[in-house]
């Protein structure tokens, strides 16, 4: 096939539209300001990290969560995806559909919500101002803060200071991963990237 001009500009702005994610992406826990352990072998093997066939007519670099499975897919094409372990959101606190990310914090500070307040009353210390970042910060080491349009939902995909979580329904209804794989996810996606979650 020719390149002609046109077709050429017309890959420039396909290109422009769709967000951009790295398929490759390192993780040198050796930077991070706290320490963070690779706990895969806490959680069991079916919800480790890898790379998996993936049937789905999502762009490459969307993310899609399934959670009545407890995965997250990360859309590589081509049939593929990076598949994560995940914990969602335990009953009564479910959300689904689309979003973007709009928002990329790492080490975010967490501030609980009323709800999390009249079920862990001890957590008003940090009702003004937050919890920082840090190993217990239930945020863990990354937050993808998921909006549509302008609106923030309240729901994120973050870390986790507890990997015995994975794989289970015991979020307030974030998605929650191990920190290693959240901080791999965090390198491979963007501002803008699209995130779907299916219906419980």
């Amino acid at each position: 096939m020719t390149l002609t001009r046109r077709l050429f500009l017309a890959s420039l702005a396909a290109a422009a539209t769709t967000p951009a994610f790295a398929q490759e992406a390192a993780v040198d826990l050796s930077q991070e300001p706290f320490p963070v352990k690779d706990e895969e072998n806490k959680i069991e093997y079916k919800f480790r990290r890898k790379e998996v066939d993936f049937d789905t007519t999502e762009a490459p670099g969307t993310i899609v969560v399934d959670p009545k499975k407890r995965f997250l897919f990360l859309v590589l094409g081509n049939g593929k995806a990076i598949r994560y372990g995940a914990a969602v959101g335990k009953q009564g606190r479910t959300w689904s559909g689309s979003a973007t990310i709009g928002r990329m914090e790492k080490w975010p500070t967490w501030t609980p919500t009323p709800e999390h307040i009249a079920e862990f009353p001890k957590l008003v210390k940090w009702q003004n101002g937050g919890m920082p970042g840090g190993p217990e910060n239930p945020m863990g080491a990354r937050a993808l803060y998921l909006y549509q349009g302008d609106v923030d939902t309240i729901y994120r995909i973050h870390g986790s200071h507890d990997p015995s979580l994975i794989g289970r329904k015991k979020t307030a209804g974030c998605v929650s991963l191990l920190n290693v794989d959240i901080i791999d996810l965090y390198n491979r996606v963007q501002l803008g990237t699209k995130v779907v979650v299916l219906e419980y």
